[in-house]
């Protein structure tokens, strides 16, 4: 019987090669889009997997409520790791660990900057990080020593095998033994980094870690098996006052499940994260599979009356219904897995130019069984879902009615072939809204005027001698005739970072706490940043002039609430500061929200970055080769490293103009399947009314006439499908995708946009075979009557 379904399947797909063709390709399409988005899925839910201790393993975070709003930060104190591990019941172990930071290493005349971190030994019993040389118990017993991945060993070092013992040069200065060197760390891992150093080495050099008021560490803590982290919680709530009744922050453990893809708070809540972005992908995959299942229904009923005196004829010969439902769902099973066959072919084909759009490594991997299964599995669904309707339809056929020649509309099938229809419109329509949407709001944010001008900056870390020899470089700079200027600051000008909540000034509420960024500039800096001073003065250009002197934003000035601002003292740790000055709000740290209170001071000895503004005409390369040399030459020894900060701007929106670019690509998919089934009921209606253009042809009616009524039906379905759209596209947007649109303001030209645009492609679709039916040869049509 099985052969039997093989051998239909197959003629039926040999005799109407067209249709066949439309719905094999239509299916594969939609199985290839599928297909792409569950492994990019799959990816994401996989995060931090390779670590055995997974489920144990946590890290800790602290809200910190400031003026009736709750921040959640991820710095910790430096001493609270050894104070959870010694004083809480249930933490089988902690870890001390610093932000990744880019290193200069180097042998010989090798130098590359490489991303590590200063870490406690305990670091390789919490996380899995296989060691190819070297031993776990032993690998920081010497202070300077070093650990590095297989990757970093082979950039330095080559194929050689025995390199425990070899030393590499840290930032031109002292030796480091490399002690052990483990496996390259999974590319889904929210962790990374190339090489990791004691701890000790970290600490040694900054005394605030010593203090429990004082955040800059991250803190990873595992559990014992079956201790409730919400027991810990409790402990961890009053910790930190139970040390220093000054501290507001309350820790809690965040665990690592929920890193990747629940790491967005509000109000010290969780609040989502790209969790939002996975279930937004997963309903897609299965809206495109389904609109590609649709086409193959439409078109399957839509061309029943050539089968119906095939299921006629084998109902008189005693075949039940049954026998004729598994037929037909055995057919569409079968011709969607010939799609399954062409889907695979064509992911393999596409799939090293996806892995580069969303900068991963996947792979089909048809050796791994769950994914075989899964694309098994999908087969069946897409063979069941599509075959459904055509075989219930098919097998309901009246014998009596097919050999007699009368109509078979009767059973409802063109109605529920145009609501088919409608619903794949409806959903491409609303597909196109939401990217739209997306991709406006996203374009929205990055032009928004962020209070200073970014481009033409070049942005580079000061390493070696830069501080020191900043005045030469700057004249030398200055001189070359590509700079504008340059300047120095301890913070990244887009994310900072740095704040604290323990500023005081006359009138403030002592009850009160204000979370304040803080940075040290240079005092060319607010110049060479464009940023515009609203109120008092710039810093002189002597910085010792302004030791005790400060410049905030508006936002901090609200706050205060003074009318004359300028003049007025700041204390923090028994040291007042004078207000001289005020800039206008910009934006840094949070893209989408508003500025921050913000203070700058001016101390010569806390800076981090160089930051050199490029001449508008200036030739960019030039421009960059001379900087190059310039610093080079004042600082030898260590590579010039440097970004443009509007680059490093646009980074900042990586996920999103990733999602974006996700939903353009299978919106328009979800078309081009769409426009794939009107094209094939297009082309059958034409078939079927070939006599009926042919007679209006012999009438007088001309081919604007012909294609326009072959149009108008379709057209209308598409209208409908518009209108249909509007409420539910609305709906969603303010439900569910406002948290991809960032709230700003969804108007209804895009709505019409979306419409016009689908009319104008179904119209495009549609066109094709009402003119080419409309111009054909009544002659031919109409010859056998």
């Amino acid at each position: 019987m099985i052969r039997n379904y093989f051998k239909t399947a197959f003629r039926n797909l040999w005799k109407n090669k067209s249709y066949g063709f439309l719905n094999v390709f239509g299916l594969a399409i939609g199985i290839t889009c599928a297909g792409l988005i569950f492994l990019w899925v799959e990816d994401e839910m996989s995060y931090n997997h390779h670590n055995e201790k997974k489920d144990q393993l946590y890290k800790v975070l602290e809200n910190q409520p400031y003026e009736g709003k709750t921040y959640t930060f991820s710095a910790t104190p430096g001493l609270l790791a050894k104070g959870m591990k010694d004083e809480i019941p249930g933490i089988k172990n902690a870890c001390r660990v610093t932000w990744e930071q880019y290193t200069l290493f180097s042998v010989g005349e090798k130098a590359i900057f490489e991303r590590g971190c200063y870490v406690d030994s305990s670091i390789f019993d919490i996380f899995t990080l296989p060691l190819v040389a070297g031993n776990k118990e032993n690998v920081f017993k010497q202070l300077h020593s070093l650990v590095i991945s297989e990757k970093m060993a082979k950039k330095f070092f080559g194929e050689q095998k025995d390199i425990l013992g070899k030393t590499l040069k840290v930032d031109n200065k002292e030796e480091y033994t490399i002690t052990g060197v483990f496996k390259d760390i999974p590319q889904n891992s929210s962790i990374k980094f190339d090489w990791l150093s004691p701890f000790k080495i970290y600490n040694d050099r900054n005394n605030w870690l010593n203090y429990w008021d004082n955040n800059g560490i991250q803190t990873f803590v595992e559990l014992e098996k079956f201790t409730d982290p919400a027991t810990v919680n409790m402990k961890l709530y009053g910790y930190l006052q139970a040390k220093d009744t000054s501290i507001v922050a309350r820790p809690f453990l965040f665990g690592m499940n929920e890193w990747r893809l629940y790491n967005k708070f509000e109000e010290g809540k969780q609040a989502g994260g790209r969790i939002q972005y996975v279930r937004m992908f997963s309903i897609i995959a299965w809206i495109i599979l389904l609109i590609a299942c649709i086409n193959f229904m439409n078109l399957a009923t839509a061309r029943s009356e050539k089968r119906a005196r095939e299921v006629g004829v084998r109902k008189v010969l005693g075949a039940g219904k049954k026998i004729l439902v598994a037929q037909f769902i055995g057919e569409a099973i079968i011709l969607a897995f010939l799609s399954l066959i062409i889907a695979v072919v064509i992911m393999a084909l596409v799939l090293p130019s996806f892995n580069t759009l969303v900068e991963k490594s996947l792979s089909i991997g048809l050796n791994d069984p769950s994914h075989f299964l899964s694309l098994i599995l999908i087969g069946l669904i897409c063979g069941l879902v599509a075959g459904s309707y055509p075989a219930l339809y098919l097998s309901s056929f009246n014998p009596i009615w097919v050999f007699k020649g009368l109509n078979l509309k009767g059973s409802g099938a063109t109605y529920i072939r145009k609501g088919l229809v409608v619903l794949q419109f409806t959903i491409s329509i609303i597909l196109i809204i939401s990217t739209i949407i997306v991709y406006s709001q996203i374009q929205h944010i990055k032009n928004r005027d962020l209070g200073y001008n970014k481009d033409n900056v070049i942005q580079t870390g000061l390493r070696g001698d830069m501080k020191k020899n900043f005045e030469v470089i700057k004249q030398q700079l200055l001189s070359s005739g590509y700079v504008e200027n340059a300047a120095m600051s301890n913070l990244n000008q887009l994310y900072m970072g740095s704040s604290t909540g323990g500023y005081d000034w006359e009138g403030k509420d002592p009850s009160k706490k204000v979370l304040v960024t803080q940075d040290i500039i240079s005092p060319e800096y607010i110049k060479t940043m464009n940023i515009q001073i609203t109120k008092g003065r710039d810093f002189y250009t002597d910085p010792k002039q302004d030791s005790l002197n400060v410049i905030i934003n508006e936002t901090f000035a609200k706050i205060i609430g003074k009318k004359d601002i300028v003049g007025t003292l700041l204390r923090n740790d028994s040291t007042n500061y004078t207000i001289v000055g005020v800039v206008k709000d910009f934006v840094f740290d949070d893209m989408y929200g508003k500025s921050d209170p913000l203070i700058f001071r001016c101390w010569p000895d806390y800076f981090g970055y160089m930051y050199v503004r490029l001449k508008p005409q200036a030739n960019v390369e030039w421009a960059v080769d001379k900087i190059k040399t310039t610093i080079i030459s004042n600082n030898p020894g260590y590579p010039f490293d440097y970004i443009f900060v509007d680059d490093e701007f646009d980074k900042l929106f990586k996920s999103e103009a990733l999602i974006g670019k996700l939903s353009r690509i299978f919106a328009l998919l979800a078309i081009v399947i769409t426009c794939l089934g009107l094209f094939g009921l297009a082309a059958y209606t034409a078939e079927r009314r070939t006599k009926e253009i042919g007679v209006r042809k012999v009438l007088g009616a001309s081919v604007p006439g012909i294609t326009g009524l072959l149009s108008k039906d379709f057209l209308k379905l598409v209208i409908l499908s518009s209108l249909i759209s509007f409420p539910l596209a609305w709906w969603l947007m303010h439900n569910w995708l406002q948290n991809f649109a960032y709230r700003v303001q969804i108007n209804w030209w895009v709505f019409i946009v979306a419409a016009v645009l689908a009319i104008v492609i179904a119209l495009f679709t549609i066109s094709f075979q009402a003119i080419k039916a409309a111009l054909s040869n009544p002659v031919k049509s109409l010859r056998t009557e």
